[in-house]
C-alpha cells in the first residue's frame, strides 16, 4: 500500500533532452546560445531541487555528456535516457530501472526548465502532493504540467505533451494548488516565458548566461 501524510521522501526525475535539440522556440538566439540556455535552466532547476527538504535525491534523466558532468558538479545523480520515444518513454524507463534497484520510491517528475523555481515552492507542493497517489501542478499558462507526483507503489503514468494538464487530469491524476508558486509554473520555451522568468528572479546559472543580477 502507498505511503501516506507530509513526511514522504521523494525522487527527483527531472528529465533534459540532448542539449542540440533543446528550446528551438527561443528561434532569435544561436544555437550555442539555446544550448547554453537548456543547461543552465536545468542547473537551476536541479539547484532548486536539491535544496527542498521533502527531496531525498535529484535523478536526471539525460543522454547528454555535458548535462551529466553539469549534475554531477551539483551533487544529482543521473541515468540514461534509454527509450526511443518520447519524454513520458524516458521518465517510464528510467523509473523502472530506478525501481529495480530500490523498490518503494516515491517519484515526482520535475520539467527541467524552470530558471526561477524556488525549493520552498516545490516543498509546498510536494506536501500537499503526499496526500495523493498521483498529483500535478499545471503550469502557468494552464495547459501544460511542471510537476507529476505519484506516490510509492503507484504507477507515475506520464502524459507530457500537448494539453499535458487535461491529460493528467483524465488520468486520474489530482490537481493540487499549493499557494503562489510562479516559479514552478513558469516553464521556459519562448522569449515571452524567460522574460517572465526573469520578473520573477533568475536562477544563478541562467542570470550568468544573460548577464543579469539576481
Amino acid at each position: 500500500m502507498p505511503s501516506t501524510g507530509p513526511d514522504t521522501v521523494w525522487t527527483v526525475l527531472a528529465p533534459v533532452k540532448r542539449l542540440d535539440a533543446a528550446k528551438t522556440r527561443l528561434s532569435t538566439r544561436t544555437a550555442s546560445e539555446r544550448r547554453a540556455l537548456a543547461l543552465a535552466f536545468a542547473v537551476d532547476t536541479v539547484h532548486a531541487a536539491l535544496a527542498c527538504e521533502e527531496v531525498g535525491r535529484v535523478v536526471a534523466v539525460t543522454d547528454d555528456d555535458e548535462v551529466r558532468a553539469a549534475m554531477e558538479r551539483l551533487g544529482a545523480a543521473w541515468t540514461p535516457d534509454t527509450s526511443d520515444e518520447d519524454l513520458n518513454g524516458a521518465v517510464l524507463a528510467a523509473a523502472d530501472r530506478l525501481l529495480d534497484d530500490e523498490p518503494g520510491q516515491s517519484f515526482a517528475v520535475l520539467v527541467a526548465d524552470l530558471p526561477a523555481l524556488r525549493g520552498e515552492e516545490l516543498r509546498r507542493a510536494l506536501r500537499i502532493a503526499a496526500s495523493h497517489d498521483r498529483a500535478f501542478v499545471a503550469d502557468s499558462a494552464g495547459t501544460g504540467t511542471t510537476l507529476l507526483t505519484a506516490k510509492a507503489g503507484v504507477p507515475i503514468d506520464p502524459r507530457f505533451g500537448p494539453r499535458s494538464r487535461a491529460a493528467h487530469a483524465a488520468s486520474g491524476a489530482v490537481p493540487i494548488e499549493p499557494g503562489p508558486v510562479p516559479g514552478l509554473r513558469r516553464d521556459v520555451d519562448t522569449e515571452v516565458d524567460l522574460w517572465d522568468a526573469g520578473r520573477l528572479g533568475l536562477g544563478q546559472a541562467t542570470a550568468a548566461i544573460l548577464g543579469t543580477e539576481q
